[in-house]
């Protein structure tokens, strides 16, 4: 049996491989008092395979912190513990890989939302930002929200919604995605 890689360079997954690491966990890369919580929708199967949030080759999460000034470098999925230096962290709403996220049911969004107030509520970041407006809407129940800064908070977290990094998502090219962070860091943050 092979042991799962270090890092994404190590070894590509086989179709088969990809398959098998459907509903495959990740751990969060979360501590207390975080400037930004990151929020995916869930894991895709690269990321499940890898054991590194936002794996698959062309998701653009990595890139655009970079771009935006979160972070001084490009880091790459495996170098995602360097995150929590910065203040930084990441999270699911489901924590299931899946191929898609049209896999997900609404109840399970839903059950997520519920499960992300609570740990947010115990780790108290200053900003969640949720990665993607329509899993948002659904996990909270929020049909009408939009991008950006959110009405609603939790506990004392400011919430805000950005779009969904990955590489599927055609409605940004990788530039515009950047300058979206950007402002996001810019506004939320101040810095």
């Amino acid at each position: 049996m092979m042991n799962k890689p270090s890092n994404l360079t190590a070894v590509r997954p086989t179709p088969s491989q990809l398959l098998a690491s459907a509903g495959k966990m990740i751990r969060d890369v979360i501590s207390p008092d975080l400037k930004v919580l990151f929020c995916g929708i869930n894991p895709g199967l690269y990321s499940g395979f890898t054991g590194h949030h936002f794996a698959r080759p062309g998701n653009r999460f990595w890139p655009a912190l970079f771009a935006s000034g979160f972070t001084g470098r490009l880091l790459q999925p495996h170098e995602k513990h360097e995150l929590l230096e910065l203040g930084l962290g990441i999270t699911n709403i489901v924590a299931r890989s899946t191929a898609t996220a049209a896999e997900l049911t609404p109840e399970e969004l839903a059950l997520g939302g519920k499960r992300l107030v609570q740990k947010v509520k115990k780790f108290r970041p200053r900003v969640l930002a949720v990665l993607g407006v329509t899993a948002y809407r659904t996990a909270f129940g929020l049909p009408k929200a939009s991008l950006g800064r959110q009405p609603e908070m939790i506990a004392s977290t400011v919430v805000w919604v950005l779009p969904n990094p990955s590489g599927l998502n055609a409605h940004y090219t990788p530039r515009q995605l950047g300058e979206v962070f950007r402002e996001f860091r810019l506004a939320a943050l101040g810095e």
